[in-house]
């Protein structure tokens, strides 16, 4: 008896998380990935730049993978691209301003021309494979978001991308909901959503609301504006370069990823900026402070960030001054809450008046509130559910959401990332996992850094480090010199003197056991050391720091 044919939805980044979003449908020997996104490492992640998705379920099935769809062109939905297309090189798919933005992240990656990009817009249908696929418009806070249709011989599966009901967005880009009626018309098998908002009732306001605040935040405001908001938010950005023209104020950008989306955004035609409006960062400060708006990166806190440096009086360009008004136009990503408060304090320090979510309307989000999540729900009506993009509290929600509309609770799938999700035409299971997880880049290295590291480096920057140096013979394991002790953020040797001094008395006994039970090798050595070390220390200050013994081999009979 034949297989029974089955649908395989396995969601790799983006389920129970904020971030990495990339999802994998499978039907038979044929892969399309949606999305390629990457997260920013929270602050227990010391020293990593970016978190990957673990790629290793698709690497083992590359001859599989037909594609890559695109629903929209933020960082945690293509920021992971150039790490991907490095070890599976397929074609991507997406709007023109989301290939717009992946062919710089390409250059950046020294990739320019070796990946085929093919743009589509909405209403637009490609067939790949097995798998027949239709881009339908949402809104969202960036221009040419899109769901996907996919349709295979088995039902369709509707991914919604990130989406919201926005009657009157500020490109005049309205919400597809006609399609995603005739869609639930025609039988949805299985709906993917998103949940990032599931906890808010009601609806999301539009984003025409920030601009009505922009005009009012710029009438009071007499001397510069400063106005950080997530770079990709053009909408936002247009909203704000607008304003400045309205009120006669001259527009500089800071931030690299500012500089760079803007200018492809322009170059596309998603960003109108009148002529003569956009000055050099150099230009600031020849002109009155009452004519100068900077758009700015930094609205999360990020250390490096512009915003982060100007606050800090790091900014080779710009100093943040008494009668600034600051704007940060975003809402702080869960686990970023500490950074943004402590750039806020900061700002308010400088003497500037700072604006933020909470204090005013300077910010509206691109996800759908309860309301809105109902009716898409109501439209599609699919046979099953899965709740995606967001922590788990949000898509418990969004569960209970799709209960209350009459989905039952045994066709409505909570997961993890690497779970795979199977459907036939009538029956819909947990079925194994894959592999998944993070991979973690720190400067050029992609995945050599994993727990182990990441633990070493917060217990140096909890407890601090301490090195032993010793230099004994090779062959008779003679103490030649030493040991030297020194210690890094864990005391001041200067002040420490006399701790320090009875730590090497410590070293120096462990020293004599070892060379007083013969040729031992240097690996107990070593142990030795560190246990009769860091008993002893942690006996005088109850600190556990690090310690490294470091010992020299010195071969006295070639000398």
């Amino acid at each position: 008896m034949a297989k029974e044919p089955t649908i395989q939805v396995i969601p790799l980044g983006g389920l129970g998380e904020i971030g990495k979003n990339m999802t994998a449908i499978r039907y038979g020997e044929h892969i399309i990935l949606i999305d390629c996104g990457l997260a920013f490492p929270g602050e227990e992640m010391m020293g990593i730049d970016i978190v990957l998705p673990d790629y290793t379920y698709l690497v083992e099935n590359r001859d599989k993978v037909q594609a890559v769809l695109l629903t929209h062109g933020h960082e945690d939905h293509i920021g992971g691209l150039p790490y991907f297309l490095k070890q599976i090189n397929v074609p991507v798919y997406g709007s023109r301003l989301a290939l717009g933005l992946v062919d710089r992240k390409l250059k950046e990656h020294h990739m320019d021309g070796q990946s085929t990009l093919l743009p589509v817009k909405p209403r637009d249908k490609v067939e790949i494979g097995p798998f027949k696929v239709e881009f339908i418009r949402v809104s969202h806070s960036i221009p040419d978001a899109m769901a996907l249709a996919i349709h295979t011989p088995l039902g369709t599966v509707v991914h919604t991308g990130d989406f919201k009901i926005d009657h009157t967005p500020v490109d005049g880009d309205v919400i597809d909901l006609h399609k995603f009626a005739s869609l639930g018309e025609q039988e949805v098998l299985v709906m993917l959503s998103d949940s990032t908002n599931a906890e808010r009732e009601g609806y999301t306001l539009s984003e025409r609301l920030v601009g009505r605040s922009f005009e009012q935040y710029f009438l009071e405001a007499k001397e510069r504006i400063i106005i950080a908001s997530f770079a990709s938010n053009i909408h936002r950005l247009q909203q704000a370069i607008l304003t400045a023209h309205k009120y006669e104020r001259y527009v500089a950008v800071a931030g690299r990823s500012m500089v760079n989306v803007l200018a492809v955004a322009s170059e596309l035609g998603y960003l109108h900026i009148p002529e003569g409006m956009l000055i050099d960062l150099d230009e600031v400060d020849r002109l009155p402070k009452n004519q100068v708006v900077i758009l700015t990166t930094g609205s999360q806190g990020e250390p490096m960030s512009a915003l982060t440096r100007m606050a800090h009086g790091d900014h080779r360009q710009v100093e943040v001054m008494p009668g600034d008004t600051v704007i940060i136009s975003a809402t702080p990503i869960p686990g970023n809450e500490k950074l943004v408060s402590r750039i806020i304090n900061q700002l308010f320090k400088l003497g500037a008046k700072v604006i933020y979510e909470g204090s005013s309307d300077i910010h509206v989000s691109g996800h759908p509130s309860q309301e809105e999540l109902k009716l898409m729900l109501n439209l599609l009506r699919p046979k099953y559910f899965i709740p995606v993009h967001g922590e788990y509290r949000m898509l418990k929600k969004h569960a209970e959401l799709a209960q209350q509309l009459g989905i039952p609770g045994e066709n409505i799938f909570i997961g993890e990332i690497g779970q795979v999700f199977t459907f036939t035409r009538r029956s819909g299971r947990l079925a194994g996992r894959v592999p998944a997880g993070r991979v973690l880049v720190d400067g050029l290295g992609v995945g050599d850094v994993g727990n182990i590291v990441l633990r070493d480096r917060k217990e140096m920057a909890q407890e601090g480090i301490l090195i032993v140096v010793v230099t004994m013979d090779k062959q008779t394991h003679q103490v030649l010199a030493g040991p030297d002790i020194v210690s890094r953020g864990f005391v001041y040797v200067r002040e420490s003197e006399a701790l320090m001094e009875e730590a090497r008395r410590k070293v120096n006994a462990a020293l004599d056991k070892c060379t007083g039970q013969g040729n031992c090798g240097w690996a107990y050595i070593k142990q030795e050391i560190k246990g009769a070390l860091g008993k002893f220390l942690y006996e005088k200050t109850r600190r556990k720091p690090m310690i490294m013994p470091i010992i020299m081999e010195v071969d006295k009979k070639t000398n």
